[in-house]
């Protein structure tokens, strides 16, 4: 649970010191560590650096009042950086500064307490303060750990709580099952064979497109910033980027409160949902050049903007949360928009049409209510196949098998195999190399 901490002057210089003071300590473990090896060819691990903390202290008084374990737990980022690094999962660590350092983490119940119900309260930081804060939790238990963020120019309390799992079990379970199909102008269509609902996009960001555009302007007026030639940004430009990100986070807020309202309320009726797999990514990809490369633009602005992807996980969470069941259908084999609900027969239509007439069965309705349908059947396991409509949907068929054909000595597969070759290789040579190496593989794949 995350909770908005109100801090006065004073505790607010306390906590922009503190996280000073860790972003410092980040730094310096970097900084150990590179030198360690590019000198002595050592490689420093994360125990060896917790060790050295009374000895840092010693020299480095400041630290003093900092809670070791949330010095520790500092340390623990930075080696999970260099994990990451060695595993080829992220880039190689950087040394951060004060603005691109978040906060810290207090591990365990030491360095902190709080005062509250899970509904408002206080926190009280270990030589810090008092700190009011505000939010409400769902459920609430025995906090654990704690870490404090400052994000956008505010300071956030993010608290894991320990919660008995007899308190996550409502008292009464949703018995509903739904098929649920995302689209960019109705965001959802839901429907549990009977009875049918569409949810228009809220197009948050189309909304409120001409004022970004508009402070976007008035911002790139203004004396833009270079390092390399010493210019530093004007109180102006800064005022001017203030508003711009203060635009950009409240849509984004705006739509994460519009997904959990909505997921909440669908899991209020329903333990069953079956909704369609979508790659997000894929979908959103750059188009390339040709004519219809404005409106692909257009399109993957229309998708983020709904946020298939945040819709389908918070669903997801809330489902499994009161025990229920979250199917994923596969539409490549499945072809829900495709497909009929009531007879299972199968006829290609193009994206203007959107309402499904099945010529075999003369079933008629809202094409999008179809293909929820569809995808409730097929999780049910009762949607009805003719003749060989579904098994050429589940079955590789002449088509598909010659497509295969093609792609079996294509530069994708060759590709593959040659990133495989090079972790192998690589998993034999020490992490300094490896960056050299991978970056050449991303250029080759």
């Amino acid at each position: 649970m995350t909770f908005r901490l109100y801090p006065n002057k004073q505790i607010e210089q306390s906590l922009r010191y503190h996280r000073k003071l860790h972003k410092d300590l980040y730094n310096a473990s970097v900084y150990n560590r590179f030198t360690q090896y590019q000198k002595f060819n050592y490689s420093v691990s994360y125990f060896e650096q917790q060790n050295c903390l009374p000895a840092f202290k010693k020299v480095w008084t400041e630290y003093k009042i900092i809670n070791s374990q949330a010095l520790q737990a500092t340390l623990k980022r930075v080696d999970f950086a260099f994990e990451r690094w060695f595993k080829g999962l992220g880039k190689r660590p950087r040394y951060k500064s004060t603005r691109h350092y978040s906060g810290w983490t207090y591990p365990a119940k030491s360095g902190y307490s709080v005062e509250s119900n899970g509904e408002n309260g206080y926190i009280n930081v270990a030589k810090i303060g008092r700190i009011q804060m505000r939010g409400k939790a769902k459920y609430w238990g025995t906090p654990t750990t704690c870490t404090i963020v400052y994000r956008n120019g505010k300071w956030y309390a993010s608290i894991t709580i320990d919660v008995l799992d007899q308190v996550l079990k409502p008292d009464v379970s949703p018995t509903g099952a739904i098929g649920i199909d995302l689209g960019c102008k109705l965001a959802l269509s839901i429907t549990d064979g009977e009875n049918h609902q569409q949810i228009e996009a809220p197009k948050f960001l189309r909304n409120a497109e001409q004022k970004i555009k508009k402070a976007s302007k008035e911002k790139r007026r203004k004396r833009t910033p270079n390092r390399n030639k010493k210019i530093k940004a004007s109180r102006r430009y800064k005022k001017a980027q203030s508003k711009v990100t203060k635009l950009v986070r409240k849509i984004g807020n705006q739509r994460q409160n519009w997904v959990h309202q909505v997921a909440a309320e669908i899991v209020s009726g329903n333990s069953f949902v079956a909704t369609e797999k979508l790659e997000v990514k894929n979908m959103t990809s750059i188009a390339k050049k040709g004519k219809r490369k404005k409106q692909k633009a257009g399109l993957n602005k229309s998708i983020l903007d709904v946020g298939f992807g945040m819709l389908r996980s918070t669903i997801k969470y809330k489902v499994e949360q009161i025990g229920g069941v979250f199917v994923e259908v596969p539409t490549k084999k499945v072809k829900p928009s495709q497909t009929c609900p009531k007879c299972g027969h199968q006829h290609k239509k193009t994206l203007d049409i959107r309402v499904h007439e099945c010529c075999f069965c003369g079933y008629v309705q809202d094409r999008d209510i179809a293909a929820a349908e569809v995808m409730l059947y097929w999780a049910k396991g009762i949607l009805p196949g003719l003749g060989t409509s579904l098994v050429v949907a589940e079955s590789p068929s002449s088509t598909s098998s010659t497509k295969a054909r093609k792609q079996a000595g294509s530069m994708r597969q060759l590709g593959a195999k040659k990133r495989q070759k090079s972790v192998e290789v690589s998993a034999n040579k020490e992490p300094w190399d490896v960056e050299t190496h991978s970056s050449g593989e991303a250029n080759c794949g």
